[in-house]
């Protein structure tokens, strides 16, 4: 198998000399810096206006293609912003790349979000339901089962007993998971949407009020459970927050503590894997992502599991 090129400085500036006029008129055109957060693309800013992501593989590059005539799809419904390409090709062959605008504000993880914030996050969960399902199958947005919690829970205990051999969680926290209530929370058949899949910190765009006002990376995009994305904010934002989101975009009891114990579970095995060599994550923000997702919420409190739950979507 060809081993695929390694983008570099150079390589990125000699691109960028060739998509913006200006920088081609001055010559050594804007400054190019590699974006801290990784990802499976190699990511640069350019300037302070834009952002370079090159496909990394082929599969990486399908997704990015898919990636651009979904975020047409999606920007209607959502109400934050989603990136414009303003340029896109293939950078070596058979690999793309595109070059977007650069969304004004710092990454979720930098940048707390506020109550007013939360409303956005409503909205994009909201809106995320009105997309149409088959128009996003059409663009070749893939659909994924749902998970098994039951599944999920058993990975999770292992992995809780490795964090408590290095003093980093209590086991017993699992234990208000149990096997029914895995069961009553598995996912709703015909509850399938279009999800972002990837709903994590360094994907939302906040401003420094607090507003969501962007959310990137859409190549993991699915038609898939809801659950995932109430999740993923979870981690991203913190349960309570989450929770509050989900509810006011009009998800009931059901998905919300679906996705609760979705990010529970998640941030157990991920931080396990790290501890005991099987991931490179930075534990710093794996600890961070865990802490988050364990707040306690007051919905868990007061709805008892064994007496069922609601079927609002």
């Amino acid at each position: 198998m060809t081993q695929a090129p390694t983008p570099t400085a150079d390589t990125v500036r000699r691109l960028v000399r060739s998509l913006l006029a200006d920088g081609a008129a001055a010559g050594a055109g804007p400054d190019v810096r590699p974006v801290a957060e990784g990802g499976e693309h190699s990511t640069w800013w350019v300037g302070t206006r834009h952002v370079l992501r090159l496909a990394q593989d082929r599969d990486d590059s399908v997704r990015q293609r898919r990636e651009l005539r979904l975020r047409d799809l999606i920007r209607p419904h959502i109400g934050v912003a989603v990136p414009v390409s303003v340029a896109h090709g293939e950078w070596a062959s058979g690999l793309s790349y595109t070059l977007d605008t650069r969304l004004p504000g710092a990454c979720g993880e930098e940048q707390a979000v506020s109550a007013v914030g939360e409303a956005d996050l409503a909205g994009l969960l909201t809106g995320l339901r009105e997309v149409p399902v088959r128009q996003a199958e059409t663009l070749g947005v893939p659909r994924a089962a749902p998970r098994s919690l039951e599944a999920l829970r058993t990975a999770a205990a292992h992995a809780a007993e490795e964090l408590a051999a290095a003093d980093e969680f209590d086991p017993a926290r699992l234990a208000q998971l149990t096997a029914p209530a895995a069961v009553q929370l598995a996912a709703q058949p015909a509850a399938a949407i279009l999800v972002h899949h990837d709903l994590k910190g360094e994907h939302l765009v906040v401003s420094a009020d607090g507003r969501v006002r962007g959310v990137l990376d859409w190549t993991d995009a699915v038609i898939g459970d809801p659950a995932e994305d109430i999740a993923g904010l979870a981690i991203a934002v913190g349960a309570p927050a989450a929770v509050r989101a989900a509810t006011l975009a009009g998800y009931g009891a059901r998905p919300c503590l679906r996705g609760l114990w979705l990010a529970r579970c998640d941030t157990v095995i991920r931080l396990a894997d790290r501890l005991q060599g099987r991931a490179d994550s930075p534990v710093t923000l794996l600890e961070t992502q865990l802490r988050r997702a364990w707040e306690a919420i007051l919905l868990e409190r007061v709805t008892d599991l064994r007496d069922g739950l609601d079927e609002t979507p």
